[in-house]
């Protein structure tokens, strides 16, 4: 079986949703499926304004159309509302080809806080982009149940896993034996990251990540160590050394990030919002407050070990497996769908396939 995977945020870029898909990649494989991406690499790019490091691509028509023909997908995957995002859905639906969509960021709210555009308007544009699908997959039930209030249609369960032969509680303290309070992430404005560098807190605060609000916070805030981004055992060394994962963020829709601190055995203290109140078992692996400064305090308390274990219950094959399950439900059919169904032992989606 192939997947096209249609994705405007791919290496070089550092994310939550190219994480997720190059280890859904190797869960696939692993499985005998085939997974290709349409990324920004094979177009003519600009930088996205107020954000450089990321580079927007302009696909065309013609060109993602001969990239369909050459991979001949079994099924496709529209991972991202961006350029290719749209101009693969455009594709799909010219051609009669049933699609499945993923809603991984909340670019309402992003637009919303960086350009003053009205909520209701990109929530609008976004409704009519995946609904055109045979399926909408999201990461946690808050969001899908948010997502349906605003008419979202056919809304699915795709969880996401961690790797815990590189995230696990490891004997290192990089930065100093007194409470370290940390954050993991891209440094901008949706993030709220200010929120975590105002508070009062004891011992020392660690930011690792890069973003266009890095060097100014670097001159605001002297007394925070900022790393710059850190990857593989660099980005593992960096929780294990610190205490307490602050996450500020009012909108993420899942938080990668999370289960990463977890697995690395740090309590996590964060806003009761969609992603933490998903993810997070209050007062065991970690604390939800809407006084973030309470809840790092408090979460210095709790038991390392049990917070590492919990952690591991998060599986990428589990993750990639309810991933095919909604590809299949959602775009194959007949005979097709029985066949792979009858190959690979797939996770109970659930909601019934589109009919």
């Amino acid at each position: 079986m192939r997947i096209l995977v249609a994705s405007d945020a791919w290496h070089p870029q550092v994310n939550g949703v190219v994480r997720t898909y190059e280890r859904l990649s190797v869960e696939l494989a692993a499985l005998g499926v085939e997974m290709t991406v349409l990324a920004p690499h094979e177009f003519r790019t600009l930088p996205c304004p107020t954000y450089p490091e990321i580079r927007l691509a302009l696909p065309g028509l013609s060109r993602v159309a001969r990239r369909f023909e050459a991979v001949k997908p079994d099924a496709v995957h529209i991972a991202t509302e961006g350029p290719i995002g749209w101009m693969a859905r455009r594709y799909c639906l010219a051609r009669g080809i049933r699609f499945t969509t993923s809603f991984h960021t909340r670019f309402p709210e992003y637009l919303g806080q960086r350009f003053a555009i009205p909520t209701a308007w990109t929530t609008s544009v976004l409704r009519r982009f995946h609904n055109a699908g045979a399926g909408l997959m999201v990461a946690t039930p808050s969001l899908s149940r948010e997502l349906e209030s605003q008419g979202f249609e056919r809304v699915l369960p795709w969880t996401r896993g961690i790797d815990t032969t590189l995230f696990h509680p490891r004997s290192v303290r990089h930065f100093g034996d007194g409470p370290v309070f940390l954050y993991v992430g891209r440094i901008a404005a949706e993030k709220n990251i200010e929120a975590f560098l105002d508070l009062k807190l004891p011992g020392r605060k660690v930011v690792v990540g890069s973003g266009p609000l890095l060097e100014e916070l670097r001159t605001r805030y002297p007394d925070v160590i900022f790393t710059g981004k850190r990857t593989g055992e660099a980005l593992a060394e960096c929780y294990a050394s610190a205490d307490v994962f602050v996450f500020p963020s009012r909108t993420d829709t899942f938080g990668m990030v999370l289960l990463e601190a977890m697995a690395s055995g740090l309590a996590v203290a964060a806003l009761p919002v969609c992603g933490p109140q998903d993810i997070v078992t209050e007062g065991v692996t970690g604390v939800l407050s809407a006084d973030l400064r309470q809840a790092a305090l408090k979460a210095l308390a709790l038991d390392r070990s049990v917070i590492s274990i919990k952690a591991a219950e998060y599986s990428w094959e589990h993750a990639a497996r309810l991933f095919l399950a909604n590809i299949t439900g959602a775009c194959l059919t007949g005979p097709q769908r029985m066949l792979v169904r009858r190959k690979l032992p797939l996770a109970k989606a659930a909601r019934p396939p589109l009919s």
